[in-house]
């Protein structure tokens, strides 16, 4: 017998406990994954923070920076000396607005560093320094790198 409980609460009583248990191992399974993407997180910026010591963009060779989220990608030219950005391109720029089902794609990513050498080249910019911000270079970074390329500019 239970201590403090009639028999008639057994039956409630184990199901709460069971309820409880349930819940508790869905909570891990969210903490577990909580915990993946921070981890991703804390590793994507250490390793920016790596690229940051070593990359530096100047006068003559700009930092050329990428971000991406999951539904756009942004690309920007920097000068660190003046501290100002010399142009920039993103799948949400008023030339590639509405172009797009999904801003978040490989080939919004071509079209993206297409542009940004277009811009690149009209401020006479011709050679880039390459600052992946800490993603690897693969897919959507890949494809932005490669048309910015082939469209002029030099990294």
């Amino acid at each position: 017998m239970i201590e403090g409980l009639s028999p008639a609460c057994w039956k409630t009583s184990a199901k709460k406990s069971v309820l409880t248990i349930f819940r508790s191992s869905v909570e891990l399974e969210k903490d577990e994954a909580m915990k993946k993407e921070r981890i991703k997180a804390v590793r994507r910026d250490r390793r920016r923070q790596g690229l940051a010591k070593r990359i530096r963009g100047t006068t003559e060779r700009p930092r050329l920076t990428v971000f991406r989220s999951v539904k756009n990608i942004y690309a920007q030219i920097i000068n660190d000396e003046e501290g100002r950005t010399i142009c920039e391109a993103s799948s949400m720029s008023k030339e590639l607005k509405g172009r797009f089902k999904h801003g978040g794609n490989l080939d919004a990513a071509k079209v993206v560093g297409a542009l940004l050498a277009e811009r690149a080249k009209s401020k006479s910019v011709a050679e880039v320094c390459f600052d992946r911000s800490g993603y690897k270079f693969h897919g959507r970074l890949k494809a932005l790198a490669e048309a910015a390329r082939e469209a002029g500019l030099k990294f």
